[in-house]
């Protein structure tokens, strides 16, 4: 039976795969150029990024189900950075304050015939006008480095968005109902959980 890795740097990723019961055997960090090309456009590079990522840890594990994803937030063709600076927070909070804008995680899974599948799944979501010291108090809290866009919607940021459509899971960073199909897709075999009479008793 093939094994779960996943290729994935992010605890959010993992949270979310155990809160539908699945637990990767093995979490790596893979380890890519996740530099956006000139003109890519943000749905690709959401694509090409957890297709690479795929790519890059595949030959060490040929006989095992990888799964890896990437998560872009976009205003517009605008690619909003990973903040990892006082200056990519600050840009990111100029460009998503009071407006839309979206968030597109691509899902990249190989089974062990070595075909890579990929889908990328899109969230709209609507942030309030901020507040000089509202901004201050987020970018207090550090909760902003290493996030796509510069906030987690699971954190302190939660309290200013005003709307979301779609997918929850996928702005966290991972869509949880299309990962799912596509691991069992690929081989993955679905843990045995009490039966629904047992859970409805």
């Amino acid at each position: 039976m093939p094994r779960l890795i996943l290729a994935s740097q992010s605890p959010r990723r993992l949270t979310l795969l155990n809160s539908i019961n699945i637990t990767p055997d093995k979490v790596i960090s893979p380890d890519i150029d996740e530099t956006e090309r000139k003109g890519e456009l943000p749905q690709k590079l959401a694509r090409r990024l957890a297709v690479q990522k795929n790519q890059k840890v595949g030959p060490d594990y040929p006989e095992d189900i990888i799964l890896t994803a990437d998560t872009v937030v976009s205003a517009g063709r605008f690619i909003l950075p990973k903040a990892e600076t006082k200056e990519d927070f600050f840009l990111c909070m100029e460009r998503i304050s009071g407006r839309r804008h979206k968030v597109m995680t691509g899902v990249a899974v190989c089974d062990p015939s070595g075909t890579i599948r990929s889908k990328v799944v899109t969230s709209l979501v609507k942030v309030k006008k901020l507040t000089i010291d509202e901004i201050n108090a987020f970018y207090a809290t550090e909760e902003w480095k290493g996030k796509a866009g510069g906030y987690a919607l699971q954190g302190y940021f939660g309290q200013f968005i005003t709307m979301l459509s779609g997918s929850y899971s996928t702005v966290i960073g991972l869509p949880v109902y299309e990962t799912a199909q596509m691991l069992y897709h690929a081989g993955l075999k679905r843990s045995k959980n009490e039966s629904l009479s047992n859970l409805a008793a």
